[in-house]
């Protein structure tokens, strides 16, 4: 008797053990490989949205609004500015301010903070066009920029946005460009400055502010225009 209890309470113990380990094997094996299957789709899911319609040179460069952005456009913008990539540069106005300027005592619109990164850049300001015409969208800054390229002539423009921006950009822009002669090209700024890697956008959260939510905003144009 004495045997047989020794043996229920003393051999399943280490099988147990094993069992459990086993278990947390198999959890940890799962979390890893889930882990680098959602890291591949979130890749993925952001390289989707970036697109680009170059040109070799082009009338006039277009920043595209971005508020928070604005920087990583601008930049980018004198940068192709200054490669010989256009002969201006427009700005236009999403009527939105920025932070409190100690030095002007006041918020300066987006716009103006534009302006004035590029400047800094090396940009001379009879270079930079600024559109005070407020607009509430992508949309209406494609309209903008299809007036006045018809009202000043102009055959080509490149516009400039933000990397996630710029799939539902460019389709905008076709949209709104579309039985003109005007050829439209766009150049999406470099991940890295102010939008983060699509390697690692998920790690971020200006990234879930801007990619998923950048797959909402492609389906409501799409639906609305």
């Amino acid at each position: 008797m004495a045997q047989s209890v020794v043996g229920r309470t003393l051999f399943p113990w280490p099988r147990d053990r094993r069992g459990r380990q086993d278990r947390t094997t198999r959890r940890i094996v799962f979390a890893i490989v889930g882990l680098v299957a959602w890291s591949v789709i979130a890749w993925g899911a952001a390289r989707l949205l970036i697109v680009n319609e170059p040109l070799a040179q082009a009338d006039a460069i277009a920043v595209l609004s971005g508020a928070a952005a604005y920087k990583e456009r601008t930049r980018y913008a004198a940068q192709l500015f200054k490669g010989g990539y256009g002969q201006r540069i427009i700005v236009t106005n999403d009527n939105y301010q920025g932070g409190w300027s100690q030095a002007e005592e006041r918020n300066p619109y987006y716009y103006e903070l534009e302006v004035a990164e590029l400047r800094r850049a090396g940009i001379s300001e009879e270079k930079i066009v600024v559109m005070l015409e407020p607009v509430g969208g992508t949309s209406d800054e494609a309209v903008l920029f299809r007036r006045y390229a018809e009202r000043e002539g102009l055959h080509s423009i490149l516009v400039v946005t933000s990397a996630y921006h710029s799939r539902r950009a460019l389709w905008t822009l076709r949209k709104v460009f579309e039985g003109s002669n005007i050829v439209i090209g766009l150049e999406p700024a470099p991940t890295g400055f102010q939008a983060p890697s699509p390697i690692a956008w998920w790690l971020h959260l200006r990234g879930w502010k801007t990619v998923p939510v950048e797959y909402v905003k492609i389906v409501y144009y799409w639906l609305v225009f």
